[in-house]
Parts: structure tokens; sequence; C-alpha cells
């Protein structure tokens, strides 16, 4: 049987680097930023938002709803995206405890 190299981590630290990465690119935080700042589901055309093509942050989208940061709903003809409110809680929650993990976990404070 063959494994990738992510196989051989824990499911937890697959889970927060597969966030991490989604969360890497910029088009992708400033598409969070707007929908948290609409605070409502949007039904219309986000690239008006952002300056990227449709089909680009059309993309980006579904690499948001694959880990769980967005939902989104069709409508008909639309897709209505909004954040995931209780799935952020949770990648919170787990990215808190990973790096509360480190700090707890380090013996020697290195202060450069």
């Amino acid at each position: 049987m063959t494994y990738k190299k992510t196989e051989l981590f824990d499911e937890e630290l697959q889970r927060l680097a597969q966030i991490a990465k989604v969360m890497s690119h910029p088009a992708r935080l400033a598409i969070l930023r707007y929908l948290a700042k609409c605070k409502t589901c949007i039904s219309g055309d986000i690239s008006n938002e952002i300056p990227l093509s449709r089909t680009t942050v059309s993309q980006h989208l579904q690499e948001l709803k694959k880990v769980g940061l967005i939902i989104g709903e069709i409508d008909g003809l639309k897709m209505n995206y909004c954040l995931c409110n209780s799935c952020i809680d949770v990648i919170k929650n787990n990215f808190e405890s990973f790096f509360n993990e480190l700090v707890e976990g380090s013996e020697i404070n290195c202060k450069m």
C-alpha cells in the first residue's frame, strides 16, 4: 500500500495544514473579509468586489467551501454564499489549541 507523505501525520495536523493552505491566498482572505463585512449571505457576483475574474473568484470560493469556511446554496440560477460561523469557530479553536500547545511546550523563550 502506498501512502502520501501527509498520511503519515495525524488527522488533526492534516486538517490544520489543509485549512492553512486554503487560507494562504490573499484573494481567499479578501473573500472571507468581504463576506464578514456584509453580515449576510451574498447572492450577487462577488467578483465585483474582488479584483479578479469571475472564474478565478469562483475557483477560490470552491476552495473555501471545500474546507467548510463558507456555505454555498443554489437559489435558482444564482449561488448564495455566506460564512459558516460554526465551522469558523471550530477552526479557530483548533488553531488556538495548536498554538497554545506550542507555547506551553516551549521550555526556552528565544528573545531575538
